[in-house]
């Protein structure tokens, strides 16, 4: 089999292990994260020193440590304390709580540009701060976060081939498998590369188009 066949017939199962595996656990722990960064931004500038302090060690434990140990310590270290998860919960558990880490300074960073006389209108108006974050602050502090969490969620769509270490079948697993029959690694890992970066491109495209939308509706 010469190479460009090999390319050929390779091409279908790294496409389709992208498409089934890492763009779906991509948007599943990108999801997640943002619950969880939410969350964690809200304790962060809150007033409590508790929960400010919780937050704080959350984001320098999340920040300070390697994705790939973290990934580790969930899927092969926690059975040594008796929980055991499977390869993909593992994943997106670990993603998820890596997204919130980074996500959440960003969210925070958001919510803070946002000037302190839009609280005071929805209070003027007989809003309850609960009101006052949903309706009005969180809406602007959106548009100010897209650049920042889109950078994100493609960065994270790149970090899903880890994954791979622990067993998970995303298109990076797929081609570690073909590389191993056909004993092609350069060829296929640089397929698998131009694979990841094709999604990236579109990813990217969406961004701008996303950020160009939003962008009509911020006043210069």
């Amino acid at each position: 089999m010469t190479e460009w066949q090999l390319v050929l017939d390779s091409f279908w199962p790294l496409f389709w292990g992208g498409i089934t595996g890492t763009i779906p656990l991509a948007i599943a722990s990108f999801a997640l994260g943002l619950v969880i960064a939410l969350g964690i931004a809200l304790m962060r500038i809150s007033r409590n020193r508790v929960l400010s302090g919780i937050a704080r060690v959350y984001i320098s434990v999340i920040r300070g440590t390697p994705l790939l140990v973290q990934l580790f310590v969930i899927f092969y270290g926690m059975p040594s304390v008796g929980i055991t998860i499977d390869p993909w919960p593992s994943a997106i558990i670990a993603f998820s709580l890596n997204v919130g880490g980074y996500a959440a300074e960003i969210i925070r960073a958001a919510i803070l540009s946002v000037p302190k006389g839009q609280w005071e209108a929805g209070y003027t108006i007989g809003m309850s701060p609960g009101t006052t974050l949903t309706r009005l602050i969180l809406p602007q502090a959106a548009r100010v976060s897209v650049p920042p969490l889109s950078n994100t969620f493609i960065s994270l769509v790149k970090d899903t081939s880890l994954a791979s270490l622990i067993l998970v079948t995303e298109m990076f697993r797929v081609a570690q498998e073909i590389a191993a029959f056909s004993r092609e690694f350069m060829v296929i890992y640089i397929e698998a590369a131009v694979i990841y970066w094709v999604f990236c491109f579109v990813l990217s495209s969406g961004q701008n188009a996303l950020e160009k939308r939003l962008d009509r509706y911020v006043a210069h």
